[in-house]
C-alpha cells in the first residue's frame, strides 16, 4: 500500500496552519517536522546551559496541540528533530501534551546519540583549517548527524511521536519508508530513492510553489495560504510530489528541480549518513495536476564518517540603524557610515568585527560588485559582534549619537544587542557514534 508522508514544517519557525490542514485532510501515514538547522542547534546548547529544562523548540508543543487531535484520529505518527540539544526534555514536554489532551497511551520515543560533545577535545580538527582551541571561541557543543537507525528502532518499538536531536533532514523521511516497507539498511538503491523524496521534502514549502515564486516570472497562486507538500511513496522507493487540492501553492516539475539541486554539492555523490544517493539519475514527469512522479535515483555505501555540526559562544551582536531620506540620501547615508566606521576603529580602537551598509544602496551586494543607485530612501546599518556587552553597546551608542552630531535628516533609530553564535563542522568515526531509544508513554 503507498506511504504517504507529509511535511510538517521544513524549518525551526515555520507556519503553522499547513501542517494543521495536513494532519486534517492529508490522509497521511507520517508527518514530518523538519525543524533543525545547525544556528538553531547551537542556541539549543546556549539554551540547555542556561536552563536544564530548554534547549528544544520553543514552538514545540504548540504545534503538537494543534496536530495531535487529527493525528490521534487518522492514525498518523509524527516524526520530527525538534528535540534540538535537548530531546529527553522534548519528550516530557510531548507527554504532557499528551495527558493534556487526552491521549493516554501515547508513545513518546526519544532517540538520542547525536551529542557528541565527549568525542572531540581542544586538538580535534575542524574542517575550517583549525583546531577547536583555534577558535578562541567557548564551546558549547557537538552534535553528529544521524541516519534512520534509531529513528526505525523508535518506530519499530510502536511509537507514535519520534523526537530527535541532530538528524539528517532526509534520514526523517527516509526511516518511515524503511519502517513502512522493511527495505534493507543496505539496499543502496532504495535508500537513494528514498533519501532523495526526503530532500525534496525537508524544506516544506520551497516545493510547493514558496521560495520558488517570482512574480512576473515565476508567478504562483494562493502564496499567503500556501500548502505544504506530500510523498506518495512505493515499495521501489520511487513516489509522487503533491499537495491538497484546495491549498494555495504549486507543485510541477520547476519546483521540484529546483529544490532537487538545493544545498547539493555533487549530484552524483551527495553524502548522507545513510547512503552515498547519486541525483544524476533522478527522472521527473507530470503525474496530474500539482503531481509530479520522482525515480531514478541509485546509490553506493554509506560513508564511514559522520560529519558533526560544532557549536561556539560567539560573543554579543549589536545591530543598529538611522535612515535618511530625500535629496542627497545617499551621499548623507555613506558620510554617516564612514563617520561610524572611523569613530570605531580609532576613537574607540575596537577590533570587533564590524559591518556597516546601506540598505537602499548596497548592503546586499557589499562582497560582490558595488551597486551604486540615485537611491533617495535608505538606511544605515550596522553590526558588530562583541566580546562583551560593553563593546556591543558602544556600536549603538555612536549610532544614535547620529541623530544630533549629524549629518543632517537622520530618523529613526532602533538598535539592539542579543547573543550569538557561530558553528563549524569537523568530522567523527561513524563507529564511535551509537544511537538510543528512551520510550514513555503518556
Amino acid at each position: 500500500m503507498t506511504l504517504r508522508i507529509g511535511t510538517g514544517a521544513g524549518f525551526s519557525s515555520d507556519r503553522l496552519d499547513p501542517a494543521v490542514d495536513l494532519a486534517a485532510h492529508g490522509s497521511l501515514d507520517y508527518l514530518v517536522f523538519e525543524c533543525l538547522g545547525e544556528r538553531t542547534l547551537a542556541f539549543g546548547h546556549r539554551d540547555r546551559q542556561l536552563d536544564a529544562t530548554r534547549g528544544f523548540n520553543p514552538w514545540l508543543a504548540r504545534r503538537l496541540r494543534a496536530v495531535m487531535p487529527h493525528c490521534k484520529a487518522h492514525g498518523t505518527r509524527i516524526v520530527t528533530n525538534m528535540g534540538v540539544a535537548n530531546p529527553l526534555a522534548a519528550q516530557a514536554e510531548a507527554v504532557h501534551v499528551a495527558r493534556e489532551l487526552g491521549w493516554h497511551g501515547c508513545k513518546v520515543a526519544a532517540v538520542l546519540g547525536d551529542d557528541v560533545s565527549h568525542l572531540l577535545d581542544s586538538d580535534t580538527p575542524l574542517l575550517e583549517g583549525m583546531t577547536v582551541a583555534e577558535t578562541g571561541r567557548t564551546f558549547l557543543g557537538a552534535n553528529a548527524y544521524l541516519g534512520v537507525d534509531g529513528l526505525i528502532d523508535a518506530l519499530a518499538a510502536g511509537a507514535d511521536i519520534v523526537i530527535a536531536g541532530r538528524v539528517a533532514d532526509p534520514s526523517l523521511f527516509l526511516a518511515p519508508m524503511c519502517a513502512h516497507y522493511g527495505w534493507s539498511l543496505d539496499d543502496w538503491t532504495r535508500l537513494s530513492r528514498g533519501t532523495v523524496v526526503g530532500h525534496l521534502m525537508e524544506c516544506a514549502a520551497q516545493i510547493t510553489g514558496g521560495y520558488f515564486a517570482d512574480p512576473g516570472y515565476k508567478d504562483v497562486a494562493g502564496l499567503a495560504r500556501v500548502g505544504f507538500p506530500i510523498a506518495e511513496v512505493e515499495s521501489d522507493g520511487s513516489g509522487v510530489i503533491t499537495k491538497l487540492a484546495a491549498a494555495g501553492g504549486l507543485v510541477d516539475e520547476r519546483t521540484v528541480k529546483e529544490q532537487l539541486f538545493y544545498e547539493v554539492h555533487d549530484p552524483a555523490c551527495y553524502l548522507t549518513p545513510d547512503v552515498t544517493a547519486d541525483f544524476t539519475r533522478v527522472r521527473l514527469h507530470a503525474n496530474g495536476q500539482d503531481r509530479v512522479g520522482v525515480s531514478g535515483a541509485d546509490g553506493s555505501q554509506r560513508p564511514d564518517h559522520l560529519k558533526v555540526t560544532v557549536a561556539f559562544d560567539g560573543g554579543q551582536l549589536a545591530e543598529a540603524g538611522i535612515s535618511y531620506a530625500g535629496p542627497g540620501a545617499r551621499e548623507r547615508g555613506q558620510l554617516a557610515a564612514d563617520i561610524v566606521n572611523e569613530r570605531m576603529t580609532q576613537v574607540h580602537a575596537t577590533n570587533a568585527p564590524l559591518r556597516v551598509d546601506l540598505i537602499g544602496v548596497s548592503s546586499l551586494h557589499a562582497t560582490a560588485k558595488h551597486y551604486d543607485s540615485n537611491a533617495k530612501d535608505v538606511r544605515l546599518h550596522c553590526a558588530l559582534r562583541g566580546s562583551s556587552r560593553e563593546e556591543a553597546e558602544l556600536l549603538l551608542w555612536e549610532v544614535e549619537s547620529l541623530l544630533c552630531c549629524g549629518p543632517a535628516g537622520g530618523g529613526g533609530y532602533r538598535g539592539n544587542i542579543t547573543p550569538s553564535v557561530i558553528t563549524y563542522s569537523a568530522f567523527v568515526d561513524r563507529d564511535a557514534v551509537t544511537s538510543d531509544v528512551v520510550m514513555e508513554v503518556a
